[in-house]
């Protein structure tokens, strides 16, 4: 058999524990790879390479196309940024592909039954991470949802679907209240889902569609979802199959691919030996199935299944009464090791085929573009805040052809005619659009800026507003 070279990154906390696990695994069943081991992670940060992968990381991982990646540590309001989200984007792993399954009885599962396979958008939304200080009391960060973007990962989720025999695929999203964003990648699932006739299609707002999963998941099948949402939704379903640490999961782009295991780094337990490597062996199964060796992948998972049926479990999964022996990390492995070349009794047997999934690339958008008007942020918290008084100040200096339509805080209409309960932080959004309601010309934006600045305010953000093909293409505030 053709051997295949691929990227090992063995990680953080207790990522070299479980790499080192599944290696063994892997090796013992013969899976024909060549490993180039890479550095990358807290270490390397520490030593002031700031995105925590050297440039030599990256020569073998672009060589390569394939890695398989044990868990790194992602520091919590503040540090480098995560590395995951640096490889996916990067490397335009637009897909993230997280099975979630039950395996009762042998895990305690809340849904026996549970069989769904979640497909996240993985390099749009928030996790572009483009925050911003803007005042003392107030930050943003920017969502961002593009139309190639949510065609690609739309369009996968059902090709994913037939190739793999789903026979229905649910998008969530939140666009009742983000119409513009979440808006779009509705309407992309919309239009896509009509190609699919094979396929049933629908839509569910995310928080009643996360309590649905939550509460009777066999009613869903494929879930394809934006960033944000579908990483939460995966560890939730991942946890309600029996543990997190059961699920691994695919990072797939049309030029390279990356496999991990869903959970983190979990410091807590690193070096204690006790670390499940059940979810980075299941990433290591999907990544077998990825560059062709379906037969080796089976052959490993249904040596992991038997070891579930035979009750042989880490502790996060052991429950007395229906473990039979709580092992470590390594005992685990060699239970797997043990079993290979078994198949499961009760359990079903896995059996692997490759499927090729193609997408092709989203069709050009056209439409005319016009300027009509612009949203100014400003930093004030002169006197009490009061927004009559800003607005006062406001309409003094703005000249035809624009006007002052209405200023928001923190995205609620307080001027003219808020309400003043409405409370009030240093960081308002006056709204200029053109007096006729059409198009101008950008030297008003700037000549605007100019008078705004030469009366001590401090402009700390402009959004131009558009309209394409006539159609607004920014929200109305809040009680506008």
């Amino acid at each position: 058999m053709v051997q295949t070279r691929i990227t090992l990154a063995y990680g953080d906390g207790i990522g070299p524990e479980i790499m080192r696990a599944v290696r063994r695994i892997l090796e013992a069943a013969g899976a024909p790879l060549v490993y180039d081991v890479v550095e990358m992670g807290e270490t390397v940060y520490r030593r002031g390479v700031l995105s925590g992968i050297p440039p030599e990381a990256w020569e073998v991982i672009r060589a390569n196309r394939v890695l398989l990646k044990a868990p790194m540590t992602t520091p919590q309001g503040g540090g480098y940024k995560s590395i995951n989200v640096t490889l996916r984007i990067s490397l335009g792993l637009f897909a993230n592909v997280r099975p979630c399954k039950a395996y009762a009885p042998f895990v305690t599962s809340l849904h026996p039954g549970m069989d769904v396979v979640i497909i996240r958008e993985n390099e749009e939304d928030l996790y572009g991470g483009i925050e911003h200080r803007q005042t003392r009391e107030v930050t943003q960060v920017l969502k961002l949802i593009s139309y190639p973007g949510t065609h690609s990962i739309v369009r996968y989720a059902f090709e994913y679907a037939r190739a793999y025999g789903r026979r229905k695929v649910t998008c969530m999203t939140k666009d009742n209240i983000m119409k513009i964003t979440d808006g779009l990648f509705h309407r992309v699932f919309r239009e896509i889902s009509q190609e699919y006739p094979d396929i049933q299609a629908e839509h569910q707002i995310i928080d009643i569609g996360a309590a649905r999963l939550a509460a009777a998941p066999e009613t869903l099948d494929v879930i394809v979802t934006p960033n944000l949402y579908g990483d939460i939704l995966s560890d939730v379903a991942a946890q309600l199959t029996g543990s997190v640490g059961l699920a691994g999961s695919s990072n797939i782009g049309r030029e390279a691919a990356m496999f991990e295991a869903i959970h983190g780094s979990a410091p807590d337990i690193a070096g204690k030996g006790i670390a499940n490597p059940s979810g980075l062996l299941q990433a290591a199964v999907q990544m077998l199935v990825h560059v062709g060796q379906g037969e080796t992948a089976a052959l490993i998972n249904n040596a992991w299944l038997c070891t579930l049926e035979d009750g042989i479990h880490t502790a996060d999964i052991y429950r007395e009464g229906l473990s039979r022996r709580r092992v470590n990390t390594d005992a685990f492995a060699d239970a797997v090791i043990e079993r290979l070349g078994r198949e499961p009794e009760r359990l079903r047997p896995a059996r692997f085929q490759q499927a090729s999934i193609s997408i092709g690339g989203a069709p050009e958008r056209t439409a005319r573009k016009a300027l009509c008007g612009v949203d100014v942020f400003l930093d004030w918290s002169e006197g009490e805040r009061d927004p009559a008084r800003l607005g006062r100040q406001v309409e003094g200096l703005v000249s035809s052809p624009l006007k002052l339509q209405m200023i928001t805080n923190r995205g609620v209409k307080v001027y003219p005619e808020g309400l003043p309960e409405t409370f009030r932080t240093d960081h308002w959004r006056c709204r200029f659009v053109a007096e006729d309601g059409g198009e101008i010309d950008f030297s008003r934006v700037i000549d605007l800026l100019w008078r705004l600045h030469q009366a001590g305010l401090e402009v700390i953000q402009t959004e131009n507003l558009y309209t394409f093909d006539g159609e607004r293409g920014y929200s109305p505030g809040q009680g506008e």
